[in-house]
């Protein structure tokens, strides 16, 4: 999808949504300067508009701050339209309900005071939960016939390195990665959210991750240069890997790791993915995990066999109840699943965000997978 197009659509639905939250929710509140909140929606609305035109011509100064709330506006508007689709619901309800005149005009002044203070509380909390410093998720893995006893492997997903998460955020992550002392590290892509050349800084920590750590591309990655994104990360002393395999260990403790490149890469036709190359030569009586930023790319498999793929892209759908939305585009939100009774995937909910700096109910992560043989 052209940008263009993409923004259009953007700030269509963001009028819809704020729309909505004025006429069914906001002007029907029980209070007599109830009119003036009219002025809610119409500064979502121009803090939506002047997101896009950020996104466009970078106008704010280089300021961490500044695009806090800028982009808080959009998180706001879906935020209070989730909550203005909850009120209207349970208003149109309870007009069914036989209640005398008297007692319904209190009863909706309680509601309405309890709706206003779950709105603030909504908010609060996900920005509370955006601003956190993502916490270690440890999962056991099984895979059959896994040659090693053990393999402590730490996911890093989705960490949107740009206008807010700079290089304090980095090192820290790399210092609690380091802790858990993992045997490999994979990064699956969306490591960048601006052109590599305007956050080398910030990226530089990512070289003293202790572990062997590989990476693949996300579809954030082509918006600001893959080429140059990857030859950054191999000068990090990372290994990016492109539609092709290695083989880790030793004789016979030996497993296959395979990186795809993003689906973006099929529509730009620039490092579109390719399972063919990516598995040519690869032993499959080994077992195989696989790195694939989005879990759709579980369905482009092609009969390759494989044991585990680790996933990222869905922000486990970051802002509670957005996820439904994106599982309309993919099968797996988060966590570990079966996919066939041979295959299994792991998404992360990511250590980052994009966008507004708010999550609900979809807190970010360091991924830690402890993988054993079942």
């Amino acid at each position: 999808m052209q940008f263009p197009t993409f923004a259009t659509l953007f700030l269509l639905a963001m009028a819809l949504m704020n729309l909505y939250i004025w006429r069914r929710f906001l002007r029907h509140i029980s209070h007599a300067k109830a009119r003036y909140l009219m002025i809610i929606p119409i500064l979502l609305m121009a803090g939506d508009i002047f997101f896009i035109l950020e996104i466009v011509t970078r106008i704010i100064p280089d300021s961490p701050a500044l695009y806090v709330i800028t982009s808080s506006f959009v998180g706001f508007t879906f935020m209070l339209f989730v909550i203005a689709i909850v009120y209207d619901t349970t208003i149109t309800v309870s007009k069914r309900v036989p209640v005398n005149q008297q007692r319904r005009r209190v009863l909706k002044l309680i509601f309405d005071v309890t709706m206003l203070v779950a709105a603030f509380a909504y908010l609060l909390r996900g920005f509370s939960q955006g601003i956190k410093f993502p916490e270690t998720n440890r999962v056991q893995v099984k895979i059959k016939n896994f040659p090693r006893k053990q393999l402590n492997l730490v996911q890093l997903s989705d960490i949107h390195v740009g206008r807010t998460i700079k290089r304090d955020f980095i090192e820290q992550l790399v210092a609690q990665t380091n802790q858990l002392n993992p045997d490999i590290v994979v990064i699956t892509g969306d490591l960048v959210d601006l052109p590599v050349s305007e956050i080398e800084y910030d990226l530089y920590p990512l070289k003293n991750l202790n572990a062997p750590t590989y990476f693949i591309l996300g579809n954030h990655e082509y918006f600001h240069g893959p080429g140059e994104a990857i030859a950054y990360i191999r000068e990090l002393g990372i290994t990016p890997l492109l539609n092709e395999h290695i083989v880790i260990g030793e004789g016979d403790q030996q497993f296959n790791l395979v990186g795809l490149t993003d689906l973006v890469g099929a529509r730009t036709g620039l490092y579109p993915p390719d399972t063919a190359n990516a598995f040519a030569g690869c032993d499959q009586n080994k077992s195989t995990i696989v790195l694939a930023h989005q879990p759709k790319m579980i369905t482009e498999m092609n009969g390759k066999r494989f044991d585990l793929m680790l996933s990222g892209h869905t922000h486990g759908g970051q802002i509670f109840p957005f996820g439904f939305l994106v599982m309309a585009a993919q099968p797996y939100l988060a966590g570990l699943h079966a996919h066939t009774p041979e295959q299994q995937i792991f998404v992360s909910r990511g250590a980052g965000y994009w966008g507004p700096p708010l999550r609900f109910l979809a807190p970010s992560e360091i991924s830690q997978l402890i993988i054993q043989p079942a």
